[in-house]
């Protein structure tokens, strides 16, 4: 295990036990998380995105002010619903908080999870091709950012431009070197990932996944990785390409950890449809002590396989105590898995 940080969905509740009652309070905490688990040691930085929903949205002002008071942690997504982007505008964002960051963003992207409403995507003025489904319509969006991002000219300059251009066809700026390669396709199964590699983006599981075999989650999403890679090797892709996974995981070190996630020592992976052609397998939660939280995560065959893994963290409960949740897997836990 190379790189372990967090993954939050950002949501916020107006309710007295929760820590997090506004979309003010989601958005500022998430940048005061970030600085801690930085200063923490943690390696990244990563945040969820849903439309209609009281979670984070439009990640880009959130990653360019993370990026300004961060120096060294990877930020980014996981994972960004590309049947609402318009990749070219997608992609000078992109191109700024990169930049802020000094080249240090992140961004899962993928087709999108089950919506808060019906076609989303047409109140943001996207329609599907004849023909065309809106899962391909996000795939089809994601292969034209992809272009937009290797920084080759494409737009035709005006004959009489307001500032003097340079020569040849023009392309979106601002341009940020090194980004198409830090693109990353959050795969729900075994098909989109090969996609994903042949198109030389690295790969983000998450914690479901198409259920394609029966077999345990970790064992099918290790099957997945698997894949991922030969694809990309038969892709002739040059660099190696990274693989994260996402889990729920939680040290059990005082009275908090216990009553909050106590009875996750005994969660076990769940089966149920996404929606009504797709069934799906759920991951399961880790919980336990540190030592048999490790003895636990060992046995994991995708956490084995991946280069990354992102603490989904209960960010309801607060700046002080997500801080505390991932200090205590890479103090207690993560150094027992080889991390650093």
């Amino acid at each position: 295990m190379k790189n372990i940080g967090f993954l939050s969905f950002g949501h916020w509740t107006d309710h007295p036990q929760s820590g997090t009652r506004t979309a003010s309070d989601a958005l500022l905490q998430a940048i005061d998380l970030s600085v801690a688990a930085e200063e923490l040691g943690a390696d990244g930085a990563y945040f969820r995105v849903h439309h209609f929903a009281q979670q984070y949205a439009s990640p880009f002002p959130l990653l360019a002010a993370i990026g300004a008071r961060t120096s060294r942690i990877e930020i980014g997504t996981g994972v960004i619903d590309m049947r609402y982007e318009n990749p070219l505008y997608m992609a000078e964002d992109a191109g700024s908080a990169d930049l802020i960051s000094n080249r240090r963003l992140q961004l899962g992207i993928s087709r999108g999870s089950p919506e808060q409403v019906i076609d989303g995507w047409r109140h943001f003025g996207f329609e599907p091709r004849d023909g065309e489904s809106d899962a391909e319509m996000g795939r089809r969006h994601t292969e034209r950012l992809l272009e937009v991002l290797s920084g080759e000219g494409f737009a035709q300059p005006s004959p009489k431009p307001m500032f003097p251009n340079p020569p040849g066809l023009l392309r979106i700026e601002p341009y940020s070197e090194g980004l198409r390669e830090r693109i990353w396709w959050g795969s729900g199964s075994n098909s989109t990932a090969v996609w994903a590699a042949k198109l030389g983006m690295n790969l983000q599981s998450s914690t479901l996944k198409d259920d394609e075999s029966g077999k345990p989650f970790h064992v099918q999403q290790a099957e997945q990785i698997e894949l991922y890679r030969q694809a990309w090797k038969e892709a002739g892709h040059q660099r190696e390409p990274r693989v994260s996974v996402s889990r729920s995981i939680f040290a059990l070190t005082d009275e908090r950890d216990w009553q909050y996630f106590g009875r996750d020592r005994y969660s076990s992976d769940q089966v149920g449809n996404i929606d009504a052609k797709t069934r799906a397998v759920f991951g399961k939660s880790y919980a336990g002590e540190p030592d048999e939280l490790a003895a636990k995560l060992a046995e994991d065959q995708a956490i084995a396989a991946a280069d990354t893994l992102l603490l989904t963290v209960p960010n309801q409960l607060g700046v002080d105590y997500n801080a505390h949740v991932i200090e205590s897997i890479l103090k207690h836990v993560a150094p027992l898995l080889g991390w650093r």
